[in-house]
């Protein structure tokens, strides 16, 4: 069974699915993962028929802790240490900080199906639905020192109390760290030394602790937030999943104080970009809104659902990575349109279920999957008739959906061309003149060049899949290794090393064209 399907059979309740986020920069395509997660435990149940909400939530009284480098240094530094439904919008399409980031991030949201119930924390601690558990965890404060302390081995001072103030003269909420309540106030003080990132201003008071006034440390938060919107099922990230990590200290909370079970829960990997973990402060990898901007909807759920959620999705929009993508969900696609053809209803197994979830509706809808690699090439070659090729091309007549499709697919390899490819990713053919690297070949890259002009010559059906046997049998005719035969035909036409498969590339340009550049290169 497909996992998402495991957790389904095993529900025996009615089941809400929550995740959330904090709005602290733009949001990275690795926060996606845990969207989609939930979003498929929530229609896995659904299409189990188990009744279930999902909702998600915005931890928009978290503290900016970080300004990114995209942003105004000079207009936000003095705003470190806020809550950030209380910083300001970079621009005047929302009216905060925290809007503003949600905001795009809920674009896509839409964008790839998901159809949570949103809520702000701003709302729940404002509109004194948080008061109770204020109130109760403050009472308890003891009990949750020796859970930090029991769990994660984190002492906490004796007058330490499990909340955070909004510091009534300097605005942070960062750097307030109440010692005392005496079950309507708490005392706090707006510590210089708080943190290492901002300082406090030294003020000192009583002051309510509900209505919005401050907030829970998350950890406690998150178990608050659990019992109000009644969670029973939120995974969480490896980080916070560590033994003695957050989500065991919430968990222990959960148990201690409110005396509940805490809600399902197993932990689901990062996505590493080049092997480094996304940040959405630092600006590192790919915004979500990018790869959104990039992706068809159902591309970018496959990258997340191709893997089970324990393993680590390593993610770059380079050109191997894209090609490899598509073609891993093609071939699902080209499978289940054979079953389909044999049977009125296709059994989805284990291996079609991630292709089942990867859509926005309950429907897979088959198309003819044209190559992304073929169209990338092909965008790349001048004075081409991209349509006629397509057509050519492709086995069998395209309907108006397929074409869709392959226009999507288009657009999509513009967009990689424009903004992601690399130099060396890119088709320079050199049409006009002979590069000059290819000067430099050795005897034996020549004879084979020799070899493969004659088996060319001979080539009737001027196709990818035949001109590329072509370029094999001219290796073994010789017993030459690929490794340096085939350098000797990009240096030829492109003038570097590496570059799509040679018979392919043969295959966008003119027969005689190609016959005369290796004529004119051997010579």
């Amino acid at each position: 069974m497909f996992w998402a399907d495991k957790i389904a059979e095993t529900s025996q309740q009615p089941e809400l699915v929550n995740d959330s986020k904090t709005p602290s920069g733009r949001v990275h395509v690795g926060s996606v993962r845990g969207v989609i997660i939930h979003d498929v435990m929530y229609r896995a149940l659904k299409r189990a028929g188990k009744p279930v909400k999902f909702t998600y939530g915005v931890d928009d009284y978290d503290a900016l802790d970080t300004v990114p480098h995209y942003l105004d240094q000079e207009k936000f530094t003095p705003y470190l240490g806020y809550p950030l439904c209380n910083v300001p919008s970079p621009n005047n399409s929302a009216s905060d900080y925290a809007k503003y980031f949600m905001g795009e991030f809920l674009e896509v949201f839409e964008y790839l199906g998901v159809k949570a119930e949103i809520y702000y924390l701003r709302d729940l601690y404002r509109s004194g639905k948080l008061n109770t558990y204020i109130d109760k965890f403050l009472r308890h404060a003891q009990d949750v020192r020796e859970v930090y302390k029991d769990v994660s081995k984190a002492e906490r001072p004796n007058n330490w109390y499990p909340f955070q103030v909004v510091c009534e003269n300097c605005g942070k909420i960062a750097t307030t760290n109440v010692t005392d309540y005496d079950g309507e106030k708490v005392f706090y003080t707006c510590k210089e030394d708080a943190t290492d990132w901002v300082k406090g201003c030294g003020h000192q008071g009583w002051v309510s602790p509900f209505d919005g006034n401050g907030k829970l440390p998350w950890k406690v938060e998150w178990v608050a937030k659990w019992d109000l919107v009644g969670v029973t099922m939120e995974m969480a990230g490896k980080d916070h999943s560590q033994k003695g990590g957050s989500r065991d200290v919430a968990n222990a909370i959960c148990r201690k104080v409110l005396h509940k079970k805490p809600p399902f829960h197993s932990p689901y990997e990062f996505i590493l970009v080049n092997g480094t973990k996304m940040s959405s402060s630092k600006g590192v990898g790919s915004s979500a809104k990018d790869m959104a901007d990039l992706l068809p909807p159902e591309l970018l759920r496959f990258l997340m659902l191709r893997t089970q959620p324990k393993t680590v999705i390593n993610f770059a929009p380079n050109y191997d990575t894209i090609i490899r993508l598509f073609r891993d969900y093609d071939n699902l696609l080209n499978e289940y349109t054979k079953l389909q053809k044999n049977s009125s209803e296709v059994e989805l197994d284990k291996n079609l279920l991630p292709l089942f979830y990867a859509q926005l509706g309950e429907e897979i809808k088959t198309y003819y999957t044209f190559d992304i690699s073929t169209l990338i090439s092909l965008l790349q070659v001048p004075h081409l008739d991209l349509k006629a090729e397509i057509r050519k091309r492709a086995d069998r007549e395209l309907n108006e959906y397929d074409w869709e499709k392959i226009n999507e697919r288009i657009m999509v390899a513009k967009k990689w061309l424009e903004d992601y490819a690399d130099e060396e990713e890119k088709l320079v053919i050199y049409f006009d003149t002979i590069p000059a690297i290819a000067s430099q070949l050795s005897d034996e890259q020549k004879q084979y060049l020799i070899a493969l002009k004659d088996i060319l010559t001979n080539v009737e059906n001027w196709e990818g899949e035949e001109l590329q046997t072509a370029l094999f049998t001219a290796t073994k005719q010789l017993n030459v290794s690929p490794n340096i035969a085939f350098p000797a035909v990009y240096y030829s036409f492109l003038g570097k090393e590496k570059g799509p498969k040679a018979g392919y590339l043969f295959s966008y340009l003119d027969k005689n064209f190609v016959l005369k550049r290796l004529n004119d290169v051997i010579k």
